[in-house]
């Protein structure tokens, strides 16, 4: 009697443990795929790809400070020079350009000691030193130009060589396996993906700074205009 008794018992005990498994295994979360080790997937391409991406964000951050900077050190220097030109005090008005070190000052400050020669003269010397100041504020800007374009042709460059190898190991097996294909896939797209990420984010950061220089060159234009219209006031 005891042992048909046990034998249900040991049964049952098998059968909760064998449920038990079937549940942890179901229960189980599929593999997490860490951003970084899915970059680390994509192939040597992803190499020049982070050269890329790092040259543009260096040259962003250095060329953001440098015209942010001159746009600041701009303000109020075209009323200080007119005090000083209404007050015949043309020495101080040459100390205020020399000491604000910004692209307008270096362009005025030609002009005033430019002044007493012919209007048209002092006219061509301002659009000089300007043409040379933008040229400076536009250093190393278009290189943003070039990555845009470089970074997602280089991803796509990526994933067509890692098209030909998927292809070039199923000629070898002579047998074609969905998962191989699919999976061989997966992780070549991920250069395309990131050379577009790459290309998109330099390609705004590109017309950020162009979009800076630009405020900053018509800034420029108006107060070289502003400047010969005081020169030519009368009495000057």
């Amino acid at each position: 009697m005891i042992t048909l008794l046990q034998v249900p018992v040991d049964t049952a005990t098998q059968l909760t443990d064998t449920a038990s498994l079937t549940n942890q295994v179901v229960a189980a979360p599929p593999a997490e795929i860490h951003f970084i080790d899915l970059l680390f997937q994509g192939g040597w391409v992803m190499i020049p790809l982070a050269l890329l991406a790092f040259l543009g964000l260096v040259i962003f951050i250095e060329r953001y400070i440098t015209i942010r900077n001159a746009s600041k050190s701009e303000a109020n220097l075209m009323l200080s020079i007119k005090q000083y030109i209404h007050e015949g005090k043309l020495d101080h008005a040459i100390t205020v350009c020399r000491n604000n070190r910004s692209p307008l000052s270096r362009m005025l400050e030609k002009g005033l000691r430019r002044i007493g020669r012919p209007i048209k003269e002092i006219e061509g010397a301002i659009e000089n030193v300007g043409k040379l100041e933008v040229s400076k504020m536009e250093k190393n800007i278009n290189i943003l130009g070039i990555v845009a374009g470089i970074a997602p042709m280089l991803g796509f460059v990526g994933t067509i060589i890692g098209v030909i190898q998927i292809f070039h190991d199923v000629s070898i097996k002579g047998a074609i396996e969905i998962g191989t294909i699919s999976g061989g896939l997966y992780v070549k797209m991920i250069t395309s993906a990131s050379g577009l990420v790459i290309g998109i984010v330099a390609y705004v950061l590109y017309h950020i700074l162009n979009m800076m220089v630009e405020r900053i060159i018509l800034r420029m234009e108006t107060d070289s205009i502003e400047f010969i219209d005081l020169l030519e006031e009368p009495g000057k």
